[in-house]
């Protein structure tokens, strides 16, 4: 059975961890994926945790294709004006788009309509073909501005999923942090991950 593909979007507000682990988890999970990721957002990555991404598309996609043993062709990745992506037209673009981690300002810009590069038309897309929208913020403390963008874009049926650990699992290191949000973003695209129980469940971790 072929799976549909899964749109992400990596912008450059701090934890650009959070895109790299579920763009992992996505290709595990045998999803093709149409990777957006903006100039921001590699830098973000150099500066966090010194991941050096290629700037050209294509040197791109192979670099993370053989970072995360991606299938032939299962990760595409598109620049920011790649206006004949996929992404950009409802009679292509995937039915599910996460953008992962989000800065306010491209979720100021989703919620205007303002399509200045594609991640913004992609989510525009996503949108107006009622298709499902989750959107990471990671910012705080949040002004008036973010938390109107963010009702807006609610109303919409977009999903604000912020970047908000929990603790319940009882993470002893990073990476276990950051697998709680991720694994909220799985259990919201409906992909199986067994990386955090739901409530209620038992864990691995003793008393």
């Amino acid at each position: 059975m072929t799976h549909a593909p899964i749109t992400l979007a990596i912008t450059g507000a701090s934890g650009g961890l959070y895109g790299l682990r579920l763009l992992e988890c996505l290709i595990k999970a045998q999803r093709p994926v149409y990777l957006l990721i903006s100039e921001a957002g590699r830098l973000v990555l150099s500066m966090e945790h010194d991941v050096t991404l290629p700037a050209r598309p294509a040197d791109m996609a192979r670099a993370l294709t053989d970072r995360f043993n991606a299938g032939p062709e299962q990760l595409r990745v598109f620049g920011s004006k790649a206006w004949t992506a996929p992404v950009a037209s409802g009679s292509g673009a995937p039915r599910q788009m996460v953008v992962c981690p989000c800065t306010t300002g491209t979720l100021g810009r989703i919620a205007a309509g303002t399509s200045e590069a594609l991640i913004e038309r992609a989510a525009d897309v996503v949108l107006k073909e009622r298709g499902q929208l989750i959107l990471v913020p990671r910012e705080t403390p949040l002004s008036e501005i973010h938390l109107e963008n963010m009702l807006r874009l609610t109303r919409m049926g977009a999903v604000m999923l912020p970047a908000n650990p929990g603790f319940y699992h009882r993470p002893t290191d990073l990476a276990g942090v950051v697998d709680f949000v991720i694994a909220r973003v799985l259990d919201r695209l409906g992909i199986d991950q067994a990386m955090i129980p739901p409530w209620g469940e038992p864990t691995d971790t003793a008393d």
